[in-house]
């Protein structure tokens, strides 16, 4: 089962313009994943402190970068190809403020904590481009995330890829049983399973056991899937309970 979602445009923070996949008005989640944005951070805007508690989020840039400061007494700067995760568990208060005189974009990523780990100590962990595992062949270039081999830890069971395709290439994913998630169109068009997407639109699967992509020009997707909590996602804003 394969059903079309479209991110909806709005602003976030201090003036961040962002393609919010989830959660929006007609499509809340898809436990276990609470959060998704396609943000660009113009200069003089970014997100100043706030709170958060119940999930962990990955920062993930494509471009520019943001410096990320905490209450755990982390300040560290992620750059363009990094990411940054960080655990919320029983709460956390940060910062991400971009660092250039030019635009930084990137995605962020909100992955429910199960219930048995709402009430942990929070983290910070940092992975620098180059960290992760890649793997190129036949004009497609997989950087590996979460997974397989990739230092950022999350405590979900997840699959999370970047993948970057030339003009004619395609991408076959096969997913194990049990699992679910969604396909996004970061850059360009591509064919998912020979129904056309385009920038902005994703696919979200359960129950299928392969995905074929296929680029109508050079694209990037963002493939994440995983094994679904089966529990309640609560989301106060900031606060998923």
């Amino acid at each position: 089962m394969i059903k079309r979602h479209k991110a909806a445009e709005m602003q976030e923070g201090d003036g961040v313009n962002v393609r919010r996949l989830m959660p929006i008005a007609d499509f809340r989640n898809y436990d276990p994943f609470v959060l998704w944005d396609d943000f660009t951070i113009t200069p003089g805007h970014g997100f100043p402190d706030h709170p958060h508690r119940g999930f962990e989020a990955i920062t993930y840039l494509y471009s520019g970068s943001i410096k990320h400061t905490d209450n755990l007494g982390n300040s560290s700067t992620v750059t363009s190809g990094g990411a940054q995760r960080f655990t919320a568990g029983k709460g956390i208060v940060h910062s991400e403020m971009p660092n250039d005189e030019v635009a930084t974009r990137g995605i962020q990523f909100w992955i429910n904590l199960p219930g048995r780990f709402k009430k942990i100590d929070a983290e910070y962990q940092q992975v620098n481009d180059g960290e992760f595992p890649e793997h190129e062949a036949s004009g497609v270039r997989i950087k590996v995330l979460v997974g397989e081999a990739s230092p950022l830890l999350i405590k979900t069971a997840i699959r999370y890829l970047d993948i970057k395709l030339s003009n004619g290439a395609s991408h076959i994913e096969m997913v194990p049983s049990g699992m679910r998630g969604f396909i996004y169109v970061a850059d360009g068009e591509v064919e998912i399973n020979q129904q056309p997407y385009h920038h902005g639109e994703s696919a979200f699967f359960e129950s299928e056991s392969q995905l074929e992509v296929n680029t109508v020009s050079d694209a990037r997707i963002m493939l994440a899937y995983g094994r679904p909590h089966g529990e309640p996602i609560i989301q106060y804003g900031p606060y998923v309970d």
